[in-house]
């Protein structure tokens, strides 16, 4: 008896994985070519720019980055001077993390290239599926939610 086969192509959690990779990479050239930045210094730049102030540990829970990405991505952005960092009253091991005025103009740049890009993908879909495929994602992270 051969042992069972896993089709790796029609393996719903590496499809799932290849095409939010793929997705990614499409919408990383437009901040890429715009502002030079890596992918976690945009999932850095637009968390805080929708959040406002973080922590690296909110960030890195945020964005399910390692920590080393989000410290690496810290400190490119801050160098470019657009993030600053400020010590917690409380816990000096503890920074809050914040754009500066440049950072956030950079974010808000972005905003509107990025709805644009998301639109442009949802175009390619019919409306029963772009409706399936948003039911379906929310249906998969509220079980998953639910399980952790």
């Amino acid at each position: 008896m051969e042992p069972e086969i896993l089709e790796l192509e029609s393996f719903l959690p590496y499809r799932l994985y290849r095409l939010a990779d793929t997705v990614s990479r499409e919408f990383s050239r437009i901040y890429e070519e715009r502002h030079g930045l890596t992918r976690p210094e945009w999932r850095t730049l637009s968390g805080l720019g929708q959040r406002g102030m973080m922590t690296a540990t909110e960030l890195g829970e945020q964005s399910a980055m390692h920590k080393t990405k989000v410290s690496r991505a810290v400190a490119e952005l801050e160098r470019r001077r657009w993030l600053t960092r400020t010590a917690d009253e409380k816990d000096r091991r503890v920074e809050h993390l914040a754009l500066t005025k440049a950072g956030l103009a950079a974010y808000r740049e972005m905003v509107p290239l990025a709805k644009a890009f998301e639109r442009e993908l949802l175009a390619r879909l019919s409306a029963e599926e772009r409706t399936a495929m948003v039911t379906g994602v929310a249906g998969l992270e509220k079980a998953l939610e639910e399980k952790s």
